[in-house]
């Protein structure tokens, strides 16, 4: 059996810009993490561990509750991070290369927003959260399906109102999809929720989420602060640690769709560097997401 630990990419929230007032935290949301043989899951959050208290011994010792003490991973992957932690990037990087050669992979999967306000958008927060839960299950369950091994999904705990709102609808997907594709009986059962404080694995799901986050950003926001995630010297081992299933999809755009590690590339293929006058340095942002719009319509009518 395979374990699939995930945490989310950003929040499902409206996003309008960076620099915008209320709507400016991501462009994206879905899911990341990291899938393993179940046996050998101990081990490797064992390593994971070990690490982080080398690490982050001393603020560790400090901490009120050491053994619930986490580094989070926004932390781990901030905008000046190659400057002020790379030790703690390098730790990242080893143990993404321990994780494949415990034959895990790292997997991703990701909504890019429709540029505008909730309002402008038609924002259903919790239509957001689901589509993005069962694009992630269907490709877990397919990857498990590859390898002819069932998985077991696993993700940070959030409070017990939340999941049992969410619980059924995720039944639903799973059982309802199963007769089309009956990769989806490779899910023992619909996500489980792990409290990341107790869970070294949630926690490296985390930063998993995190450094797909900035990839991410990277490749969607023109004005992207985080440019050295995509430095090999930086975060070297991702590359070709990704599930083949992993995929950003991207919102009404005229370019091919990020697949597995391709969202590290050093080319941005929304942001072509041509001889020109780039097109994208003609067109306002908001004006472009209301000619994706109509074109939308245009597509469904």
């Amino acid at each position: 059996m395979l374990l699939a630990y995930i945490d989310e990419i950003g929040e499902t929230g409206a996003f309008v810009s960076r620099d915008h007032d209320h709507y400016s935290t991501s462009p994206a949301f879905g899911y990341a993490g990291f899938i393993i043989p179940e046996g050998k899951a101990r081990d490797f959050g064992a390593v994971f561990d070990g690490e982080k208290r080398t690490v982050f011994k001393r603020l560790i010792e400090q901490a009120d509750h050491p053994g619930r003490w986490e580094r989070k991973g926004a932390e781990v992957f901030s905008v000046r991070a190659p400057e002020t932690h790379p030790g703690q990037l390098r730790v990242f990087d080893h143990l993404v290369r321990t994780l494949t050669h415990m034959g895990g992979n790292l997997f991703y999967y990701a909504d890019e927003k429709p540029i505008g306000t909730p309002k402008q958008t038609r924002l259903d927060r919790d239509d957001r959260e689901r589509q993005a839960m069962r694009e992630a299950l269907n490709r877990i369950a397919r990857h498990a399906d590859t390898h002819e091994q069932n998985v077991l999904v696993m993700i940070d705990q959030i409070n017990e109102k939340e999941r049992k709102r969410r619980l059924p609808a995720m039944y639903e997907h799973i059982l309802g999809r199963t007769k089309e594709y009956p990769e989806m009986r490779r899910l023992v059962e619909p996500p489980m929720h792990v409290d990341s404080a107790l869970s070294a694995s949630i926690q490296f799901a985390d930063w998993v989420a995190a450094c797909v986050g900035r990839a991410i950003d990277y490749q969607l926001l023109k004005e992207s602060a985080y440019s050295w995630i995509t430095d090999t010297r930086v975060v070297k081992s991702v590359r070709g640690s990704f599930t083949h299933e992993s995929k950003l999809h991207l919102h009404l755009r005229s370019v091919g769709e990020f697949h597995h590690s391709q969202i590290f590339s050093r080319e941005r293929p929304l942001f072509p560097i041509p001889g020109g006058q780039l097109v994208g340095d003609m067109t306002d942002p908001m004006a472009a997401e209301k000619m994706r719009a109509i074109a939308a319509k245009m597509h469904k009518g």
